[in-house]
């Protein structure tokens, strides 16, 4: 997906087994992450980032939804253990993560994979992306620091 395009409506399952679609976020913006590995050092120290930074982000009319392809129970397990207060998506069959298109090749340690792309996208409240963090932009410990600096030299 490119600046100017809508979001799927159907997103997913978050770690309770919720069914999160775009409609339920109507009038409100959307920082949506996909992220490779719960529970991984760079995977938490970026969701701890937006989890401390939740209020600051909600001020500016901002929801946090987290995607990976980690089955529910291991999101689930990520939430409590690290107190994430936002849905993370168990995309297990890539289907988000494909369509949004932060599902692919990558280089890890000199070998090629395919796999998650660490990107962040902001939503504006009708579903629209407005802006893009590609993954190599995103400083995982200070990401939503990043966002927070955007917003405020866009808004």
């Amino acid at each position: 997906m490119n600046i100017g395009d809508k979001i799927p409506e159907v997103l997913g399952r978050d770690q309770n087994g919720k069914e999160i679609k775009r409609s339920d976020y109507h009038g409100k913006k959307i920082v949506l992450y996909s992220y490779p590995k719960a529970n991984t050092s760079g995977c938490t120290a970026e969701a701890c980032s937006l989890q401390a930074h939740k209020a600051e982000l909600g001020a500016a009319g901002y929801e946090i939804i987290g995607v990976s392809k980690d089955k529910q129970a291991l999101q689930k397990k990520f939430a409590n253990t690290q107190g994430l207060e936002f849905p993370l998506i168990a995309d297990t069959e890539t289907t988000l993560l494909q369509q949004l298109g932060c599902w692919g090749e990558k280089v890890a340690c000199g070998h090629r994979t395919i796999g998650i792309l660490r990107t962040t996208y902001l939503v504006n409240e009708h579903g629209i992306i407005e802006k893009i963090f590609s993954p190599k932009e995103i400083k995982t410990k200070i990401h939503a620091e990043q966002i927070l600096d955007y917003l405020k030299t866009h808004s």
